[in-house]
């Protein structure tokens, strides 16, 4: 019987990784996604997620019950180990989402999208606020950088330079944005917008 194909996905890809490390049961995946920091780059909030995201790979042949622990002071615990199917997909899932950039559609970039709804002078407040949060994140992933042990190899810490990255371009764009709204120079009206719509439909109603 040949099993059912699974999807892509970063806590897929994840899991598959932290097998390669040893055989886990899905606590210590658990664990480890939080020790490693890899929570910045998946999203782990809900055990429930994690879970399903195991079943999905047991279900596709990618990883297998190793055992079951049993101990009085825990509940019965399934150990997963990565197939050798497993192997295979993780190394084809890792070149893919290196090689390929994907069509994903973050929140933001759609809120930016309707704006206007609002007017400029509610905007400011509002863009302010995620600066704030952003300097956060820069200041948190700065420490996390600064506070890695000595000797340890770059590549142990090379989401964390991305983020940064990514992270830093976002609040400088956004300090312009704000900048530009102080300034006037990005401005806006219901009477404009209006007006622009009724030119491009060529006045017809």
């Amino acid at each position: 019987m040949t099993n059912a194909p699974v999807k892509s996905s970063p806590l897929g890809l994840t899991v598959l990784a932290l097998l390669h490390y040893r055989p886990l049961h899905p606590y210590g995946i658990q664990q480890l996604l939080k020790q490693w920091g890899k929570e910045q780059v998946v999203n782990v909030g809900q055990r429930a997620g994690l879970y399903r995201t195991i079943e999905r790979l047991q279900a596709g042949g990618l990883i297998a019950v190793r055992q079951t622990e049993r101990d009085q002071q825990y509940p019965e615990r399934t150990v997963y180990e990565v197939t050798d199917e497993g192997r295979a997909v993780t190394r084809a899932w890792l070149e893919q989402m290196l090689a390929v950039p994907k069509a994903e559609f973050p929140v933001f970039p759609a809120a930016l999208s309707n704006m206007l709804m609002l007017d400029p002078d509610e905007v400011a407040p509002i863009l302010e606020r995620r600066a704030a949060c952003l300097a956060q994140q820069r200041a948190g992933l700065e420490h996390a950088l600064a506070e890695t042990a000595p000797g340890l190899p770059r590549i142990t810490m090379i989401e964390t330079e991305y983020l940064l990255t990514v992270v830093g371009a976002e609040e400088r764009w956004l300090h312009g944005v704000l900048d530009d709204l102080r300034e006037g120079r990005l401005t806006w009206s219901r009477e404009m917008l209006n007006a622009f719509g009724e030119a491009d439909s060529g006045g017809v109603e």
